[in-house]
């Protein structure tokens, strides 16, 4: 079964479907004036299926921080001893969930001729607030799972060298393939282990979760002092050196040490 039939059967909801079991996220409150009249139409909920249960994780928002690898930031001409961490976003339906065992389907993008894979660990908030303290951070998170950060390299290089915002080498449709998530309560919170992704079997990317640079509870502190984080926020963690360039036909499989496998094939 593809990517995107499964997506369909359990990957996306309206927005009324279930998210987490009672109690497992916040529920936001209602706006003021909410409730004086009907949405115009239903809009579609991204979620990620939860390994051994039978609810839905919601997706508010997706961040993800750049450069938190030193080889990393040193292949993109960056100095990690003297960069704080910054952060982006991409669209919450860009996620595109592929399950334990699958091969999903993932299409080639338009008007990219340089088209790159980012293999991440994934965090998702069950809940959140401002200026969280590090030492509190990892107690908002609800659980891990494998991700990648699919870039249009040539139009986030092209962008950045106007000196104009390089959304669009970031934020566009499927940019996010992502694994089902462990809870927390299964399988703890890796800070160490071993991060890889081959193309073809042959290994491109190599590195340990503990040679990132910012951890993940560093990510929630610095993000929460400029946004007020929320249940169903996910954070994509940053990718080791040797990104570089996929094409049609291509089979991707991302692995993190206790983390469900990735992968895509480039259609």
């Amino acid at each position: 079964m593809s990517s995107f039939t499964r997506r369909n059967a359990f990957g996306t909801a309206l927005g009324a479907a279930s998210g987490l079991a009672a109690g497992a996220l916040a529920r936001p409150a209602l706006a003021a004036g909410a409730g004086a009249g009907e949405a115009l139409f239903p809009l579609a909920q991204a979620t990620i299926p939860v390994i051994g249960q039978d609810t839905l994780f919601p997706v508010r928002r997706i961040y993800c921080i750049g450069r938190n690898y030193a080889a990393h930031a040193r292949e993109m001409g960056s100095d990690p001893a003297r960069e704080p961490p910054f952060f982006f976003q991409k669209p919450s339906d860009a996620i595109q969930v592929v399950g334990q065992g699958e091969v999903g389907e993932h299409p080639y993008p338009t008007l990219t001729k340089n088209y790159h894979h980012e293999i991440e660990l994934v965090a998702v908030l069950r809940s959140g607030g401002r200026d969280i303290p590090k030492e509190r951070a990892l107690d908002h998170v609800y659980g891990y799972a494998t991700g990648l950060d699919m870039t249009r390299r040539d139009l986030q290089r092209g962008m950045g060298d106007q000196k104009k915002p390089w959304e669009i080498g970031k934020s566009f449709d499927h940019s996010a393939p992502i694994t089902p998530i462990v809870p927390v309560a299964s399988g703890g919170h890796p800070t160490r282990g071993r991060i890889r992704l081959s193309v073809n079997d042959a290994v491109r990317q190599e590195a340990d979760l503990s040679d990132m640079i910012w951890s993940v509870a560093e990510q929630i502190a610095n993000l929460s002092a400029a946004f007020e984080l929320k249940a169903g926020d996910i954070i994509y963690s940053g990718t080791p050196e040797n990104v570089g360039p996929v094409v049609r036909g291509d089979v991707l499989r991302g692995q993190i040490e206790g983390l469900p496998d990735l992968s895509i094939r480039i259609v």
